[in-house]
């Protein structure tokens, strides 16, 4: 895994933090953005902690925590979107860069575990 996914990964997150702040302070919405925020930024946290990984098993684990933190931000995002507190245009660029997220982790995800 080279840093494409690390950089893609904490690119993301920024993105997430300022949905987030848009939520709070334009949206007044407290519950959800906080959901997004976690699992949106948890994302990079895991894949940039794998480059430490004790053990292949280990890297594979903390990857593994990124792909599922990913599916929950795509739910977050879909549900933020469906209540319209996010219009089409936040909702496609948030949700478009997180499935790609999303395939790249499976992808290196099922190399691992082919290997």
């Amino acid at each position: 895994m080279g840093n494409a996914i690390q950089d893609k990964t904490r690119s993301f997150a920024i993105k997430i933090i300022n949905c987030y702040k848009f939520l709070t302070e334009e949206q007044h919405e407290y519950v959800m953005s906080k959901q997004v925020l976690r699992c949106g930024t948890s994302i990079g946290a895991n894949t940039r902690e794998s480059k430490n990984a004790q053990s292949r098993n280990d890297f594979l684990s903390k990857l593994s925590i990124a792909l599922k933190e990913a599916d929950e931000t795509d739910y977050w995002l879909d549900l933020l979107h469906a209540t319209d507190y996010i219009d089409d245009d936040l909702y496609d660029a948030l949700a478009t860069d997180c499935v790609e997220i999303i395939k790249i982790l499976t992808a290196i995800i099922k190399t691992l575990k082919d290997k």
